[in-house]
């Protein structure tokens, strides 16, 4: 089941002579349950993609899906409501509200939209992800696994449609690293989760039952993993 779809999806910064198209035309597809690598050198709009899918940002041209609805001319309190109900995100720096405790982060979607969290399903997440222990700690008292798996649990209590993470692991060392991406991969296994993963580790990358590369804003290969080559080459589309 298709679960999020880009159109012609273009993002272009600036006026006149000082115009930067960051996105190029981007069509996309993706189905329920896969987890995805999204690659490519720093500038290549890895990072502006994560953004307008999880309706941080809006493009300039195009349409954008997700389970059918029209994300991109949401006002912002929609796309404030969407990001709350529809997509979890994962940053590199964590974004954690320092003065709460670890468990108030993470049940804060919850919280600004009014709605009870499932004590099951919190101790399910808390418990895989290893913080249980840690839920009345604030972000400062907690290393930087600590607080991304805080992020993380923050980003899936709501059950999202679709999860974003960008660079989850730029500030974290290779042990830690490669626990968030097993992790990420857990909850994409055990619990169907749709991930789209920004990353510019290759060796991250290859952990992704599909890798899609940009280039200057334009999708140059979208490679599933198991299949024979290359699934689509976009580039110059």
């Amino acid at each position: 089941m298709e679960i999020l779809r880009c159109e012609k999806v273009s993002r272009i910064y600036g006026f006149g002579d000082s115009q930067v198209k960051a996105l190029d035309g981007i069509d996309l597809s993706v189905e329920a349950g896969e987890f995805i690598a999204v690659m490519g050198p720093s500038g290549s709009g890895k990072s502006t993609l994560l953004h307008l899918l999880g309706s941080v940002d809006r493009p300039t041209e195009g349409k954008i899906l997700v389970e059918g609805q029209d994300i991109s001319r949401m006002n912002p309190a929609q796309a404030a409501l969407f990001r709350r109900r529809k997509a979890g995100i994962v940053y590199q720096f964590y974004n954690l509200i320092p003065t709460l405790t670890a468990e108030k982060n993470i049940l804060l979607p919850l919280a600004l939209d009014k709605r009870k969290p499932d004590p099951d399903f919190f101790r399910k997440v808390t418990d895989t992800l290893g913080i249980r222990h840690k839920l009345d700690a604030l972000p400062g008292q907690l290393s930087g696994g600590q607080q991304q798996r805080t992020a993380i649990a923050r980003a899936l209590i709501c059950r999202p449609a679709i999860l974003l993470a960008d660079e989850p692991t730029g500030n974290l060392d290779r042990k830690n690293s490669r626990e968030i991406v097993e992790l990420l991969k857990l909850f994409n296994r055990n619990y169907g989760q749709t991930i789209l993963l920004v990353t510019h580790d290759e060796k991250i990358g290859l952990e992704a039952d599909r890798m899609i590369t940009l280039e200057d804003g334009r999708i140059v290969s979208d490679e599933k993993k198991g299949a024979a080559g290359i699934r689509q080459m976009q580039e110059g589309r």
